[in-house]
């Protein structure tokens, strides 16, 4: 009798240990879906690896024809799939079942900061390169980008945790350069075969001055320079380095003063715009290289421009 107990208990538990698990046979209803995954009439087994599936999809950033691809791993992502299961094995027909996830908010701030290196981009004013007979011209200004790194952190957390896995387009915002050919502000252009001085504001002429530049011997040098030096009565030096000036001395303020009652110089050593104590030499070639005027225009002028202001010479 107990040798046919035994044989029937070992028979039992054999047959238990063939026969899978309830859980296991359970189906999820018709049109659920997980994360994005459906996984409607499938088991419990299959349901899990299409949630995986789903949930290890790269995230996809794209800008200007470019597109940055990071896995949810690398940002530190992980998935609650048996919770995600369960809930699906007991949902209703067509509903829609959440994922928890969990992440690395540093990895995503890592990842974002990488971005705005990758694609951040300093605005580029524009600058005078050279005149015409319209007036100054200009190399265009460049907008500059920069990443919305706060924006860019929400819509990747919303991909990690939310399963459309649609890409991201980068958010970014335009950084208007400080300068452009419009909105310049003031440009002197000295024009040396008609002794003349124009002011412009960007590409508007503002006034035409009568000026003397310098005579054959001693140049007015042409190129592209600015004013790096603002003096109201100014003492006149001798240039140590011109014969012209050996011997003579320094000259304080006042009537005699070759420099007139302003100095706006130039960024070429000894050359600067300047009131002039010879009126008659303006509107000839007669100065040693500098750019004479009247004093009340040397004035008027001083109070229009600052230091940094182009210098075009032609």
């Amino acid at each position: 009798m107990l040798r046919i107990l035994a044989a029937c208990f070992a028979a039992a538990l054999a047959a238990c240990a063939g026969a899978p698990a309830a859980e296991e046979l359970r189906e999820v209803a018709p049109g659920v879906s997980v994360f994005g995954a459906s996984v409607g009439g499938l088991t419990s087994e299959p349901a899990r690896s299409q949630i995986q599936r789903a949930f290890a999809r790269p995230i996809v950033i794209a800008y200007a024809g470019q597109t940055f691809s990071v896995s949810p791993t690398q940002l530190g992502a992980k998935a609650g799939v048996d919770a995600a299961i369960r809930s699906a094995l007991s949902a209703t027909p067509r509903s829609t079942i959440g994922l928890p996830v969990t992440f690395s908010q540093a990895a995503v701030q890592r990842l974002v900061s990488t971005l705005a290196w990758r694609y951040d981009r300093k605005p580029v004013s524009a600058t005078v390169k050279g005149a015409n007979a319209s007036g100054p011209v200009f190399q265009p200004a460049r907008d500059g980008v920069e990443v919305l790194k706060d924006a860019m952190e929400a819509e990747i957390t919303h991909e990690l945790t939310g399963g459309s896995r649609a890409p991201l387009r980068l958010a970014t915002a335009a950084i208007a350069p400080a300068k452009t050919q419009t909105r310049f502000g003031p440009v002197i252009v000295v024009n040396r075969a008609e002794n003349t001085l124009k002011l412009y504001d960007s590409q508007r002429l503002i006034r035409t001055i009568p000026v003397a530049t310098g005579q054959s011997i001693y140049p007015t040098p042409p190129g592209i320079f600015k004013i790096v030096d603002k003096q109201k009565n100014p003492w006149w030096y001798p240039p140590t380095y011109d014969a012209w000036a050996h011997g003579l001395k320094p000259v304080p303020p006042g009537p005699d003063n070759p420099l007139g009652t302003r100095w706006m110089g130039l960024s070429v050593p000894g050359v600067g715009i300047h009131g002039t104590d010879e009126p008659t030499s303006i509107g000839y070639s007669a100065s040693h290289g500098c750019i004479r005027m009247h004093v009340p225009d040397a004035e008027w002028l001083f109070n229009r421009v600052a230091t940094g202001t182009p210098v075009v010479i032609e």
